[in-house]
This record gives C-alpha cells, sequence and structure tokens, in this order.
C-alpha cells in the first residue's frame, strides 16, 4: 500500500510532464507567428485607411484580437500547469526517504548513549502518555520508536550502514503514476480506471482521427473545398472574358453555405438597383435579363450582389445581416481568387501550357476586389487602355477630379506618378482644389505602391541554343522598389475589410496562342524562405554548369544579397515546343494595385533537333553517316550561329531578317514579333 501511495504521489508531476511537452513548443511557435505578423504590418498611413478603422491599435481591438478561442484555452492550460506546478511544491506531500540519523535528530556514528538520550528527549514531546495529540502518537509510532529500534538493534544497524536500509538489502520496484483511488482494483475504481484507459488511449485518438478524416475529405491544404476545385476546373474555359470570371468566382461551394433569409429580400432588390449598371444585363431585354438574374441560385445572387456593392462602394446601405455576409463573402475571395489562378494555369494542354486570357482576368478581379474598383472602370478610355480604374484606387479621387485631370493631359496613373512632387502638388492642387492635407495622403499612396522590374533568361543547362523537347531553364529576377524604400509593406486598401498581404503572379506566355508556357506566385513579405530558395535555386544551376565550389559560393552570396535588397528570384522548367522562333511576352501582375502590372517581351529561338540527338550535327566520333546530310547539317549550324546573339533580342528588324533567313534555310515562313513592341509597356 505504501508503495501505491508513493507512485500515485507523482501523478500531478506526470500529468504536468505531459501537458507542457505540446504546450510549450505551441506557445513558441505563436509567439514567433505574432512576432513575424507585427514586422508584417507595415500600412498605409493616409487619412482615409486611419478612418476604416482597419489598422487602428485601441485597446479593443488588440483584447478582440487576443481573446480568441485558441489564445484563451492556451491561458488556461498554462494557468493549469501553474496550479500543479503549486500543488506539487506545496500541497502534494514529498515522498522522503527513511533516514533514522536525521529523524532523532544525530549525525552519523553516534554512540549508544547518545542514540538513548536523543530518543528519551523526543519521547518527552511525543510519546502518547506526554501528548495526546494523534498526529504526535503516529509520528512517534512510525518515525522516532521505528529509527530507534534500527539504531539499538546490532543487526538493524548494520543492514542500514550497508544497505541504507534497516531490513537490508531492497528489491527494484517499479509503480504507475495515478492516482491511489484509481490503484484499486478490487474496488469500484476499477471500472474508472478501465474507463480511463479506454477512453484516453481508444476515443480519443479515433476520434481525432475521424476529425481529420472528415475535414481532409471537405478541404484542401489551403481550406477550399474540393467541391468549390470542382466546380472551378469544370467553368474555366480558355477563352473566358475578364468580365465573366466573377460568374465563375462565385461558384465556390463555400459561398453556397452562406445562408440566405427571406427578410434579405427586400434589402438585396435595393442593392440590386443600385448595382445594376454593373452586372452586365442587356439593357434591350431589361425585363427578361432581371426575370433570368433572380432566377439563380439565391445564394448566387446574393453572393454576387454583395460583391458588386463592395465593388462600387455601396457597403454603408447594407443591413448589420448582410454587413456579416459580406465580411464573410470579402475574407474568402483572395483564397479563391489564388486557386481560380491555379486553375486558370494549370496545364490542360500535350505541351503543359494553361491559359492566359483567364489568368488575366483573375488578377483583375483580384484588384478591383482588394481596392474596391469597379470592372465597368477598367474599360480602355482616351489615353488610358486600363481606363480609370487606377485613379479610383488613390485618396480623394472620383470622376470630377478625373475629367479635370484629363483637361491637363494627364490620362494615365504613370504620368502622374511620373510627375516631380511639386509639379503633382501644384496640378492636384489648382486643378482638382485638393488641400495640403489631401495631397499628403495622395502621396504617402504613392509611395506606397510597387515598382515592379524584370530579368529573364532561358536556357539548357550546360548547352547552346534550344532544341526541340530540350528541358529548357527560367530564371527570372523580379525587383521590387518603392518611393519610401520599403519591400514588405500592405497595400493602401481602405475599403477591403482585411489585411491583404500583396503577391505578383509571374506568367511566361504566348499572347498568339493563348497559352502560358510557366507561372509562378511571387511574394515579397517572408525574405527568409525567400533567401532559402534563392539559395538552392543558383546553387544548382551552378552545380549542373559545372562551377567550381568558390564560383558557387560566390554566385549563391550575391544572389542572397539581391533577395535582401528587394529582389525575388523566380526558377521553373519546361519542356521546348517544336523548332522555331517564339515570341514570348512576359507578365508580372500585382494582385493588389492597379496600374503595377509589368510586361516585357522575350524571343525564344527552338532549333531542329539533329540526328542522334546531337547538336550541332555532329556526333562525338565525328560526321554523321548519311550521305548528303552532313554538309546540310554543317550550314545549318554556320547559320543558327550567326543568329544566337539575337536569341533574346528585342530588335523587330533583327528579328524579321532572323525569319527571312531561316525561312530560306529551312523553307518556312518567318516567325512574327507582334510581342516585342510591348517592352515599354
Amino acid at each position: 500500500m505504501a508503495a501505491s501511495e508513493e507512485t500515485s504521489a507523482l501523478f500531478p508531476i506526470f500529468i504536468l510532464t505531459m501537458m507542457a511537452l505540446p504546450l510549450i513548443p505551441y506557445t513558441i511557435m505563436k509567439l514567433c507567428r505574432a512576432a513575424s505578423k507585427k514586422a508584417k504590418s507595415i500600412n498605409c498611413q493616409c487619412a482615409v485607411c486611419s478612418r476604416s478603422g482597419k489598422y487602428r491599435k485601441s485597446i479593443f481591438k488588440k483584447i478582440s484580437n487576443l481573446t480568441t478561442w485558441s489564445n484563451l484555452t492556451l491561458v488556461l492550460l498554462w494557468v493549469l500547469m501553474a496550479a500543479l506546478v503549486y500543488y506539487i511544491k506545496t500541497v502534494n506531500r514529498e515522498i522522503q526517504v527513511f533516514e533514522p540519523f536525521s529523524i532523532l535528530g544525530l549525525q552519523h556514528g553516534a554512540t549508544d548513549s547518545e542514540i538513548k538520550k536523543a530518543y528519551r528527549r523526543l519521547s518527552v514531546q511525543y510519546h502518547p502518555d506526554k501528548n495526546p495529540d494523534p498526529a504526535a502518537n503516529k509520528y512517534f509510532v512510525e518515525s522516532i520508536a521505528k529509527a530507534y529500534q534500527a539504531l539499538t538493534d546490532p543487526i538493524s544497524r548494520e543492514n542500514f550502514e550497508k544497505y541504507g536500509h534497516p531490513d537490508g538489502r531492497q528489491g527494484f520496484q517499479m509503480g504507475i503514476a495515478l492516482p491511489e483511488f484509481l490503484l484499486n482494483i478490487e474496488g469500484a475504481s476499477g471500472g474508472i480506471l478501465l474507463l480511463w484507459i479506454v477512453g484516453v488511449c481508444i476515443l480519443l485518438p479515433l476520434v481525432v482521427a475521424v476529425v481529420y478524416l472528415s475535414r481532409s475529405s471537405k478541404y484542401t491544404g489551403n481550406y477550399v473545398m474540393h467541391q468549390t476545385l470542382s466546380a472551378y476546373y469544370y467553368f474555366m474555359k480558355p477563352s473566358l472574358a475578364p468580365s465573366k470570371v466573377m460568374d465563375v468566382l462565385i461558384k465556390a461551394a463555400e459561398y453556397m453555405e452562406i445562408p440566405v433569409r427571406r427578410p434579405d429580400g427586400e434589402p438585396l432588390q435595393k442593392l440590386f438597383m443600385l448595382v445594376r449598371s454593373e452586372l452586365n444585363l442587356d439593357l434591350k431585354n431589361i425585363k427578361q435579363e432581371q426575370a433570368k438574374f433572380w432566377k439563380q441560385h439565391p445564394a448566387l445572387v446574393k453572393t454576387e450582389l454583395l460583391l458588386q456593392a463592395h465593388l462600387t462602394r455601396q457597403t454603408a446601405a447594407l443591413t448589420p445581416e448582410l454587413q456579416t455576409d459580406f465580411k464573410r463573402v470579402a475574407e474568402l475571395a483572395p483564397r479563391l481568387l489564388d486557386e481560380l489562378m491555379k486553375m486558370a494555369v494549370i496545364p490542360r494542354s500535350a505541351q503543359g501550357h494553361g491559359w492566359l486570357r483567364p489568368a488575366i482576368g483573375v488578377v483583375e478581379l483580384s484588384q478591383c476586389i482588394i481596392q474596391a474598383v469597379p470592372l465597368s472602370a477598367r474599360k480602355a478610355t482616351g489615353g488610358s487602355s486600363e481606363g480609370i480604374a487606377p485613379f479610383l484606387q488613390l485618396p480623394h479621387f472620383n470622376d470630377a477630379v478625373l475629367k479635370k485631370l484629363a483637361r491637363k493631359k494627364v490620362k494615365t496613373l504613370q504620368e502622374l506618378r511620373d510627375m516631380t512632387t511639386e509639379d503633382r502638388a501644384e496640378l492636384l492642387s489648382e486643378t482638382a482644389g485638393f488641400s495640403a492635407a489631401e495631397i499628403q495622403d495622395v502621396e504617402s499612396v504613392l509611395e506606397m505602391m510597387p515598382s515592379l522590374t524584370v530579368e529573364v533568361t532561358c536556357g539548357t543547362e550546360g548547352e547552346e541554343g534550344i532544341q526541340e523537347g530540350d528541358v529548357v531553364t527560367v530564371q527570372a529576377w523580379v525587383t521590387l522598389k518603392r518611393a519610401n524604400g520599403l519591400t514588405r509593406a500592405l497595400p493602401h486598401a481602405p475599403y477591403y475589410p482585411f489585411h491583404k498581404e500583396e503577391n505578383c503572379w509571374f506568367l511566361l506566355a504566348d499572347l498568339n496562342s493563348n497559352n502560358v508556357w510557366f507561372s509562378q506566385k511571387v511574394s515579397f513579405m517572408d525574405e527568409t524562405s525567400a533567401v532559402a530558395a534563392a539559395s538552392k535555386s543558383v546553387e544548382e544551376t551552378m552545380e549542373g554548369s559545372g562551377a567550381s565550389g568558390r564560383e558557387t559560393s560566390k554566385a549563391v552570396r550575391e544572389a542572397v544579397e539581391k533577395v535582401k535588397s528587394g529582389s525575388r528570384l523566380v526558377a521553373g522548367k519546361f519542356q521546348a515546343p517544336a523548332e522555331g522562333n517564339y515570341n514570348l511576352t512576359c507578365y508580372l501582375l500585382c494582385d493588389s494595385w492597379l496600374g503595377c502590372d509589368k510586361k516585357t517581351g522575350v524571343k525564344v529561338k527552338v532549333l531542329k533537333r539533329t540526328r542522334a540527338g546531337t547538336r550541332g550535327g555532329f556526333t562525338e566520333e565525328g560526321p554523321a553517316l548519311e550521305d548528303g546530310a552532313e554538309e546540310e547539317d554543317e550550314i545549318e549550324e554556320e547559320e543558327y550561329d550567326e543568329d544566337i546573339e539575337s536569341e533574346y533580342s528585342e530588335d523587330e528588324d533583327d528579328s524579321t531578317a532572323n525569319g527571312k533567313k531561316e525561312s530560306h534555310a529551312n523553307g518556312k515562313a518567318p516567325a512574327s514579333s507582334s510581342g516585342s513592341d510591348e517592352d515599354d509597356e
């Protein structure tokens, strides 16, 4: 029984250990995440963003961010751990080793007379005839008398001095750290112990497994339903116009779960009248179009109207219930648009190409949602191919201001950005009537807007030129610069109710065939991951080219410095298509800002694969063996060597000359170079 009492006393220590093992690492992870989020929360300081309250650091905001279920559970577990530590330290009985000398208050090696004297002194204090206290009686019998007997009996004293116990050598004992009442198997506690074992060892893991499997079968790793991905894959078409991307986005299963209440009917009718011009309805048959619109699934109607209310900045007119539904719709939008983008660029053809037109449409819709700009504002007007949409993301800008600026020949946002600070302030003050504070707001947003540049190279590792079927390596350095010197920052988005990190999509595409050859998402928020990815990619490239260790280390150091200065490395591979000259276009599309996209022409020449997989028409043993073919291959090799410098050239005259030369050598028409004039756009 004593052994069971000793082991049961270890139960709080056992529970404390089992709680601390997962709780301490999880707490450290939460703190690291909080620190990284704090570092990322560099946001716009304009008056419009300040009034939105999204970035306000009020005490109520901080409390609401802290009082989440996960944080409250974490605090509760730490309080429980503190209580266990207090219980173990002050309340729980410590396991004491039997020490007769210590009990009698003597030093080791005391004489018999000293032992008897100490025993008589303690008997006066604790003997039942002298002290009626039951606790004193128990201490005298179990400790003092036992210690006196162990030290006065020669055999017991010899055993204690040799083995540390009056009874001699003790066997090794093991126990289980459970409370004493659970160890009484013969009583009713046997059933409690059985329930404990079944619940902790069987039922708890089973419940966790069932919950995990049910969730994983419903959601993907990006917390998007599998049903949503199936719908997006089905409705995504190569000719999907940007104006029709909204119709695909709202078909997400997450949006179908948003409740449609009966009291929402009248507010939605009023909202329909406010945003009707944005719904692409045929005005000639407006009654039929309206009837067709309302015949859709109620969840689809509600989702589209809420999104259009956000794009037209009419959310203030929503009822509290619709406000809640709108926040749910807006919160899911970036995640769903990210998956929709993946469905647009996913390989659909035998060559592994995605579709360019719907991909551009998805990014344009993302820009409009983050900046709350109507899709109709993107229609080309005057000298701007993007319409007035880029201007509407600036604070205090509206249609009246834009008309005044148009009279001053400022038709694009880039023209406004290229002006000096003094000229811009004078223009906004005299023409638009902006105050000094409003001009400062505009300057603050313009300083936050990113300027993107890209340097692209395509080639085969360790070989000269690109032949049919080669694995082509794409490397592109994407650089982001801001006027305020920041790299990581949250975009100016006062009307979007949540924090949104800006990302870019890199697309290498053929505009004529609507094919995306290569795509990758680029983020400037996580510098650590970017450094690791760039170092690994550069190291693999250098090793593949046969570079020495010193050269590889130098290239890796240069790549790390580039990343720290605001660049990101985009690297990937694709298979070379059939022989010919290809005028590709490199797109840099920002998902959060309008008017910041970049487009650059890239020319790629693919050579015809020669015999036996050789390059240049010769095998390692010597010339090819077929009669009459050797001379022709040599001519082709010479012609391609002359053109190798113009492989990535952006000069249209060189491209025309190359096309004529190739058509003369191969009997083919020269390839067009329609994308080369778009470099400066």
